[in-house]
């Protein structure tokens, strides 16, 4: 501001600046506003193929088509390994242990838990498996196997291992020198 000038001169100047600016603000703010709907939208369509994305799929098939199919259809989605297993015909020991299976999804159905405990660990995991709890021997004991849709086609042996990790500790008492030695870390 130089000396000549008046002060409220400056401050009018200011004000009218300010107010053009308001017109353009309001003119952006409803093109803003209509941006930001379509983007809600885009959002939330977004979020919806990320669930169908993130939904259980085996093969390209979703749990519950899995299980609406019959054994012949769904033998030959899966591994060849598993598919001339499954063409040969269940053993008795797996028949028995596929209808214990379904006397303990029923049992689920009406509220009771059921842990069916076996030692057939070459049986295929089946879609009407999937939420059992299952007692798998490992030789030694049986482990509780919670059955889960990404284990569909496996064996149950493959999710109760029969060998534990070692661990070795310090030397016992009979030891002899050689034993003794620990090398230094």
């Amino acid at each position: 501001m130089t000396p000549n000038e008046d002060p409220n001169e400056e401050d009018r100047e200011d004000l009218e600046e300010e107010e053009f600016d308001e017109e353009e603000f309001d003119e952006e703010s409803e093109e803003e506003s209509s941006e930001d709907s379509e983007e809600e939208e885009s959002e939330e369509f977004d979020a919806e193929a990320e669930l169908a994305q993130l939904q259980f799929k085996y093969r390209g098939f979703t749990l519950d088509e899995l299980k609406k199919m019959n054994a012949d259809q769904f033998i030959k989605i899966l591994p060849s390994r598993a598919r001339r297993s499954l063409k040969r015909g269940l053993p008795p020991r797996q028949k028995k242990l596929l209808e214990r299976l379904r006397r303990a999804y029923r049992a689920k159905k009406r509220g009771k838990d059921l842990v069916t405990r076996t030692h057939v660990r070459d049986m295929i995991i089946f879609p009407e498996m999937v939420g059992l709890t299952i007692g798998i021997y490992n030789g030694k004991q049986f482990q509780n196997v919670e059955i889960k849709p990404e284990m569909i086609g496996h064996y149950l042996g493959e999710f109760s291992l029969t060998r534990k990790h070692v661990q070795h500790g310090s030397p016992g008492i009979g030891a002899t020198r050689s034993s003794k030695y620990v090398p230094l870390k």
